[in-house]
């Protein structure tokens, strides 16, 4: 297995070189929304811990990752009038996993609306940063 790379551009968002649209952090991860969105409200969580995918992530770092998502997700169903989640995480390049350092996809869909294509259109920045809000506030309800 391939070593982190600490350039990675998730290890540069932890680092604050690169901005992002945060939505929760605590002392192990970090949520923030996707700039390419499946969905609205399409989140990513990561461990603050450096991890290249779930082969070499710790137990607990993992666990803090699987905690975060889950408390997104109750968020989002709220905030995007969701009925249903998707969780996908993909770790190595065989299974689809682009940047390497772990992240777990949150994705509130809903019946009958389809997913985007992955990475094929950067979102508006004044809708993720109305999304952002709207996932902070169902966060704090």
């Amino acid at each position: 297995m391939t070593a982190y790379d600490d350039q990675n551009v998730f290890a540069k968002v932890l680092r604050g070189e690169i901005p992002c649209f945060e939505v929760f952090r605590d002392e192990r991860s970090l949520a923030f929304l996707d700039i390419m969105p499946r969905s609205p409200g399409h989140a990513l969580v990561i461990p603050r811990a450096p991890a290249r995918g779930i082969l070499d992530i710790t137990d607990d770092d993992l666990a803090a990752v699987i905690r975060t998502a889950r408390r997104i997700a109750v968020a989002a169903m709220k905030a995007f009038d969701a009925e249903g989640i998707i969780l996908q995480q993909f770790s190595e390049p065989a299974s689809g996993q682009v940047v390497f350092h772990l992240h777990m996809h949150v994705m509130p869909v809903r019946a009958g609306v389809e997913l985007l294509p992955a990475q094929t259109r950067k979102e508006d920045m004044a809708v993720l940063a109305d999304h952002a809000k709207r996932l902070i506030a169902a966060l704090a309800s």
